[in-house]
């Protein structure tokens, strides 16, 4: 199932009131808004995000589920849930506006299942910029494209890197285990 962007007029957003919010994303970091170019491309990709309202303790990601939105948290708190083998749920992260943040990015190049949840915990805003309008938006402007590629792909570089690195930590650990029992 895709989640629907849900379009909420009462949210009053304009250029100007996120144009600094963008640029201060990691996501966004190659663009200089001082330029006259970088402005005009973050200016192309703000008319192509919808604004949505979601209440406190609503999903606004599901774990599973396909996605399609990358979405920009512009007021309010979050928090990324992920399922255990066991069915157990655990809270990798509280995040809030205030730290620039953003979520879903995969959607952008890749409708997959969602890998984690994302729960509203106080009513929040954001704003969503869809894998397709994304995918045109590289095709109209190259410069947009690489650069936000780039910092995708690094950022999975070293999301695969952290992952190596638990595995294998888990796996000493239980060899560690295994060996001690056998071993005592």
């Amino acid at each position: 199932m895709i989640l629907k962007p849900k379009t909420d007029a009462r949210m009053n957003v304009n250029f100007e009131d996120v144009l600094p919010r963008l640029t201060k994303m990691e996501i966004f970091s190659g663009f200089d808004p001082d330029k006259e170019e970088d402005r005009n491309i973050l200016k192309k990709v703000f008319d192509r995000l919808v604004p949505q309202h979601f209440k406190k303790g609503e999903m606004i990601i599901r774990e599973g589920d396909r996605g399609d939105l990358f979405y920009i948290l512009y007021k309010g708190s979050v928090q990324v849930r992920q399922q255990t083998y066991a069915n157990d749920t655990i809270a990798l992260a509280n995040l809030d506006d205030s730290m620039n943040i953003f979520f879903g990015e995969a959607a952008l190049i890749d409708q997959d299942t969602r890998s984690a949840s994302v729960v509203a915990m106080t009513d929040c805003e954001t704003i969503a910029l869809s894998g397709a309008d994304f995918l045109e938006l590289a095709e109209d402007e190259p410069v947009f494209g690489y650069r936000v590629a780039l910092i995708l792909a690094r950022r999975m570089a070293k999301t695969i890197r952290r992952t190596n690195q638990d595995k294998s930590t888990l796996y000493e650990a239980l060899l560690s285990e295994v060996e001690g029992t056998f071993g005592a």
